[in-house]
């Protein structure tokens, strides 16, 4: 089978090339081991039942022994043999060399090392496929490229249509999912991971019993307040309305799916353009990829025909993931702002050199005038601030964006750019 690029395959090499050793975390399925095997010279995979025992029985007794083999080496399911933790710290630090070995294991299992590995594992993250890598998007227009040069972007069209985009929002980014050759199984991919989320891989993360009708309901809380300032107490009502669950429990539950990388939430941004107690500061509620949402609530590709606005939210929930794909190709990072004022922006991606891009997710074209007031409100502002605290100015916004799921991207007269999700890359 013809193995589809990641973006994080740069990363990777970047990693091997830091590092004596490489743990690539990130959501079951995400593709972990696919990746990394296209880099290593030599690997061990301890879910081989043929080979599992004795080499468990290997890195029990001698796990130096493991180590031996042409490098990058691979040691998939590592924590089925913790030992290789520190064995592999130690060949780090006696080798002196880096790109040595690759780590890879299912997120459902957390284990707890006896030494960190600062300085000698370092941890990549890896992310589901977005829509460039999965071929939805065509890819003509590059955020690294608009960064660069903003004054190129001469317009784009997108292939994806609103359809195609409702059926990525509910297959998810799931490599697997792609191999599968009906749509129908192509859906059952999110449904399943699911499932193993809340009746097995809850309790597996670190060994707690948790009762899996407890974790589908908060799951669906999240579901249902995906892409919102919810609060705590909100969604802790949600679940007591039918279960008896404490919040000290709550908070348990949740840090275990943030564990998992199933929950994923976005930090407020907050520039000094307002009084501290205007701007919000809580976190945007979110999941690594809108299907798990969309699996959560029993939802359908068809039932978005009818329900636009819960499709906004995940359409959102999409654009997030695709966004913090790109970026991590070269180090971004992403926030929101919102007030108490109802001025919003849905998205800020920060560069590590200080550039930034204020960003709105609209899903249809009769959208995109409100989006774009909200940005521009939030550049005169920030303009407004720079007036009267000249000596602590804030940096004005390197781009504003309208990520669409229309087909015609282009630039409107007051700088803001539109550009469908059909069309964007790293």
């Amino acid at each position: 089978m013809e193995y589809k690029k990641r973006i994080v395959d740069n990363l990777l090499d970047l990693k091997l090339e830091a590092f004596g050793a490489t743990l690539i975390v990130g959501p079951k399925g995400c593709g972990k081991t696919t990746s990394a095997k296209q880099k290593a010279k030599s690997f061990i995979e301890f879910q081989d039942e043929e080979q599992r025992e004795n080499l468990l029985a290997v890195s029990n007794a001698a796990p130096s022994k493991l180590l031996i083999g042409e490098k990058p080496r691979l040691f998939d399911e590592w924590q089925d043999a913790p030992k290789l933790w520190g064995t592999i710290r130690k060949s780090v630090d006696d080798e002196g060399e880096n790109g040595l070995y690759i780590l890879t294991g299912s997120s459902s299992q957390e284990i707890e090392t006896p030494h960190t590995g600062t300085l000698r594992i370092s941890r990549l993250i890896m992310y589901p496929m977005s829509l460039y890598e999965s071929k939805d998007s065509n890819g003509t227009v590059s955020l690294k490229e608009l960064f660069a040069q903003p004054e190129k972007f001469d317009g784009c069209v997108s292939n994806l249509s609103v359809d195609g985009i409702i059926f990525a929002i509910c297959r998810g980014g799931w490599p697997k999912s792609l191999t599968n050759k009906t749509e129908r199984s192509q859906l059952e991919v999110a449904k399943d991971l699911y499932r193993q989320t809340y009746s097995v891989d809850i309790s597996n993360i670190d060994k707690v019993k948790r009762n899996p009708r407890w974790a589908q309901a908060i799951l669906q809380s999240y579901s249902r307040n995906i892409c919102t300032l919810a609060e705590t107490k909100t969604l802790l009502g949600d679940v007591k309305a039918n279960y008896d669950i404490g919040q000290t429990t709550f908070f348990e539950y949740i840090n275990a799916l943030e564990k998992l990388y199933i929950i994923d939430d976005i930090d407020a941004w907050c520039p000094a353009i307002r009084s501290r107690t205007a701007i919000r500061s809580s976190k945007k509620r979110n999941f690594i990829d809108p299907s798990i949402a969309v699996a959560a609530m029993g939802l359908s590709p068809e039932y978005f025909n009818l329900d636009f606005k819960t499709l906004g939210f995940l359409f959102e929930c999409l654009c997030i993931r695709d966004l913090k794909i790109y970026s991590s190709a070269f180090d971004g990072s992403i926030s929101y702002y919102h007030d108490r004022y109802g001025l919003e922006a849905d998205c800020v991606l920060h560069l590590n050199d200080g550039r930034y891009a204020l960003i709105e997710f609209k899903l249809g074209a009769n959208e995109i005038e409100n989006g774009a007031k909200h940005l521009n409100e939030i550049e005169r502002l920030i303009n407004e601030h720079n007036e009267k605290q000249t000596q602590c100015p804030i940096r004005l916004p390197n781009l504003k964006i309208i990520i669409t799921g229309t087909k015609y991207g282009y630039k409107r007269d007051d700088g803001v750019l539109v550009i469908p999700i059909g069309c964007l890359k790293d």
